[in-house]
C-alpha cells in the first residue's frame, strides 16, 4: 500500500537548497542554581542538513540533553542563535514556539507516554487535537502513521495489550502524525531489548530514507552506528563530529538476531 511520507518532507527538502534544516550558531546555555551558574552549553555551533540522520552522544552532564531541548524548542539559549528552516526560533515567543513544536517537530522519548485508557489510534491522534484538522482527517493521518510503523492491525489495541516495542511504535506514529520536518528521539531504545531496539532503528532508517531528518540521543555506541553522523558532547562543547562511514543497516542486522518468543 502506498503511504505518503510523514513530512512529506517537502518543506525540509526545499529549504535544504538554500539553508541547512538546523543551524546553531555560538549557542550558550547557563542555568542559575542559587548563586551558582551552570554552563550547560559553551558556544556550540553546528549545522544539520535536511535528510540527515544524526546520533548525539555524551556522558551525563555533557550538554547533549540541553542541546536536544533547544533543538526541540523546549528551552531557549542564553546566547547565540538557533535557526530551524531559516527561522530564528531563539527569538520567538512561547506561543510561537508551541506552534513550531506542533507543526515542525516530532518527539519520541524513552518513556512511551501513552494514555492507558486510549487506543493506539486515539493516542496517535493526540497531537492533532490542537490543529484545525477534522476528526475524519485526524483518523486518516493517524492510520497512515500507524501503518508506517507496522501497526495497522493494532489500532484498536490499548497500551496494556501491546508489547514495549509496539508501544514505542505508537509513540513514533504519534510523532509522525503531524508530518514534521524533524524527528527528535531521546533515548528511544532505553527501555527495549536488543532485537526490539534494532527493529526501532529499522523504522528510523526507513523514515530517513524517505526524507525525514532524524536526530537521536543515545548512550549506546551500537545504536549510534545506525546513524549517518555522530556528534559527541563533552563539558558543554562538541568534542567530536564525525560521518559514520559505514552505517549499520538495521534490516540486515535483524536477519542475524534470534526472534524473541512471546
Amino acid at each position: 500500500m502506498a503511504i505518503s511520507n510523514p513530512a512529506t518532507v517537502g518543506s525540509a527538502a526545499e529549504s535544504s537548497s538554500t539553508a541547512p534544516l538546523i543551524e546553531v550558531r555560538g549557542v550558550r546555555k547557563i542555568y542559575q542554581l542559587g548563586e551558582t551558574e551552570v554552563h550547560a552549553l559553551r558556544g556550540v555551533s553546528v549545522s544539520i542538513e535536511a535528510g540527515d540522520f544524526v546520533a548525539i552522544m555524551g556522558a551525563s552532564g555533557s550538554g547533549k540533553s540541553t542541546f536536544m531541548n533547544i533543538l526541540g524548542c523546549l528551552d531557549k539559549p542564553t546566547a547565540g542563535q538557533y535557526l530551524l528552516e531559516g527561522i530564528d526560533v531563539s527569538r520567538l515567543t512561547k506561543k510561537e514556539l508551541a506552534r513550531i513544536r506542533n507543526q515542525k517537530i516530532g518527539f519520541v522519548f524513552q518513556s512511551f507516554n501513552l494514555l492507558g485508557r486510549t487506543t493506539a489510534l486515539e493516542n496517535t491522534e493526540l497531537r492533532m487535537l490542537y490543529s484545525r484538522e477534522s476528526k475524519k482527517g485526524r483518523e486518516s493521518r493517524a492510520r497512515e502513521a500507524l501503518a508506517l510503523v507496522g501497526l495497522a492491525d493494532r489500532e484498536d489495541h490499548f497500551p496494556s495489550q501491546l508489547s514495549g516495542g509496539q508501544q514505542q511504535r505508537v509513540a513514533i506514529a504519534r510523532a509522525l502524525a503531524n508530518r514534521p520536518s524533524l524527528l527528535l528521539a531521546d533515548e528511544p531504545t532505553g527501555n527495549l531489548d536488543s532485537r526490539t531496539s534494532v527493529e526501532l532503528m529499522e523504522i528510523f532508517q526507513r523514515l530517513n530514507t524517505n526524507g525525514l531528518t532524524v536526530v537521536l540521543v543515545t548512550h549506546e555506541p551500537d545504536i549510534a552506528q545506525f546513524a549517518k553522523r555522530e556528534i559527541v558532547f563533552r563539558d558543554g562543547h562538541i568534542k567530536r563530529d564525525d560521518i559514520v562511514r559505514s552505517p549499520q543497516v538495521a534490516s540486515e542486522v535483524l536477519k542475524t538476531l534470534p526472534k524473541i518468543e512471546d
